[in-house]
């Protein structure tokens, strides 16, 4: 009998994964060896960023009201990303130096992503600004202001990260995850 390779995981599964034992005590977990390859990429691009950590997009207080849930596949019910608590008006301010990605409409909802070094992408949404596609911004500086509509119980920016394309928690950027440290499992 022939055997089989094991399939491959993702990298955003990895990092999911990751996430997850950070969130349930960051133990090892006996497949951590499984995924841990696919998600080299992924880890070394957070790993080169943990030194340069985000600014918070608004001004303090600044209080994640809801926080990320990875899909558990690509196209699955999730949160890709985190909600922080902002009042309607609030200026946006940008996490880091880059380049704008994206601003317009996603459905109905006023989108402004930036491209980072490193494959890194952040994702602000309801926002308005002025901005176009290739403009540059610099970390700290007013990129837009933050508009009502996201969450049901007041005003709130939704901010995403993607990173190689992938969905990652925002907070791997803004210091509010520790980096997740892989052990070798004993015995094989």
């Amino acid at each position: 009998m022939r055997s089989r390779a094991a399939p491959r995981v993702p990298r955003f599964v990895a990092v999911a994964l990751m996430a997850v034992a950070l969130v349930a005590g960051g133990g090892a977990c006996a497949s951590s060896a499984a995924f841990a390859a696919d998600a080299a990429p992924v880890a070394d691009v957070l790993q080169e960023n943990a030194a340069a950590r985000w600014a918070w997009p608004v001004a303090p207080p600044h209080p994640v009201v809801r926080g990320y849930l990875a899909p558990p596949t690509p196209y699955g019910a999730g949160h890709r990303g985190i909600d922080i608590r902002a009042p309607d008006g609030a200026p946006l301010l940008a996490p880091d130096d880059g380049i704008v990605h994206f601003a317009g409409f996603v459905v109905d909802r006023p989108v402004l992503s930036i491209q980072h070094a490193g494959g890194v992408l952040s994702s602000f949404e309801p926002v308005s600004t002025t901005l176009h596609a290739g403009d540059v911004v610099h970390r700290g500086r007013v990129i837009g202001t933050v508009l009502a509509g996201h969450c049901t119980s007041g005003t709130c920016l939704h901010l995403g990260a993607r990173v190689d394309g992938q969905y990652v928690n925002p907070l791997l950027f803004l210091g509010g995850v520790p980096p997740a440290v892989l052990y070798p499992t004993r015995g094989g």
